[in-house]
């Protein structure tokens, strides 16, 4: 009877956490929110390797990129079947696109066209917790890494600088904020396979480092949540290309997928992992999912 009391006990906490937005891990009674990010690169396409990693890691909250869908033509049946019955998403026909994937309940908060070109790169929504969480697809920026020569990579660097303005603006040291997605910018040395011979290469050039550092440097400094967990001289990606065949071999990745905390949250930060295993997955995205565990 007392078991039975306290598994009685245990399943309303559950409900009570489950409706603030929290999982209750009950071996431990933890409450913990998982969130992960990750660019699809055609959510239609990818429903076996969707599949295969919500059960290997069982995300609470599930941000997406280049999901490469107009809007009525959205999967939500799939979705729903993966077992997120809270959705907020924007895209277009065959480009960009962004969406939040969430087993609890998300508002929709904004949608930011953040160089007004109409692209469906950003959605932000807020759990009933009140944590926000911001989902951004940033630019990649084309090949040549000169803004002159190259619109893709001016406007790529104004994106940049349209979200370091945003978050200067908007967001406080104080409040409880995620921002997430493919930045396509690995900015530290040891965030690409050899610094040295990507220097000119777009997604690594000091140009957009510098940019992303600008932006990092906003709403009382963000903190990059996979960095704080993994030393700086370790190497970390998240994508590699589809032109390397062995990839596993060869690892010539680059961290473009972050998942940056304001202040206030950094102390919630318990765990983080970005799931390499999904790069062999039958029919992969080039990019793995990032995921981190955060606290109440």
């Amino acid at each position: 009877m007392i078991v039975n009391h306290a598994n009685r006990l245990l399943d309303f906490a559950c409900g009570e956490a489950y409706s603030l937005g929290f999982t209750i891990h009950r071996e431990s009674t933890r409450m913990t929110l998982k969130l992960a990010t990750w660019n699809i690169n055609s959510i239609r396409i990818r429903e076996k390797p969707l599949s295969r990693f919500i059960n290997a890691h069982k995300p609470d909250v599930l941000c997406l990129q280049e999901t490469k869908v107009d809007d009525p033509l959205f999967p939500h049946g799939m979705v729903r079947g993966l077992g997120y019955k809270h959705v907020i998403f924007t895209g277009e026909k065959s480009y960009n696109g962004v969406a939040i994937l969430s087993k609890i309940p998300i508002k929709q908060i904004a949608t930011f066209d953040m160089i007004g070109n109409g692209h469906t790169r950003h959605i932000a929504g807020e759990l009933e917790n009140g944590f926000q969480i911001h989902n951004f697809y940033v630019p990649a920026g084309g090949d040549i890494p000169d803004r002159d020569q190259n619109q893709k990579f001016d406007e790529k660097l104004r994106f940049v600088d349209a979200m370091r303005d945003w978050s200067s603006q908007e967001v406080k040291k104080e409040n409880k904020v995620v921002i997430v997605g493919d930045f396509n910018i690995a900015p530290l040395e040891h965030d690409v396979w050899s610094s040295r011979q990507l220097r000119d290469v777009v997604s690594h050039t000091p140009i957009e480092r510098e940019k992303l550092g600008e932006l990092q440097r906003q709403s009382g400094g963000w903190v990059d949540a996979m960095r704080t967990l993994t030393p700086a001289e370790q190497k970390l990606y998240s994508w590699w290309s589809y032109r390397n065949k062995d990839w596993e071999k060869s690892d010539r990745g680059r961290r473009l997928d972050h998942i940056w905390l304001t202040p206030a949250l950094a102390p919630s930060l318990k765990s983080g992992l970005i799931a390499r295993e999904a790069r062999n997955y039958d029919g992969p995205s080039d990019h793995v999912p990032v995921v981190v565990e955060l606290a109440a």
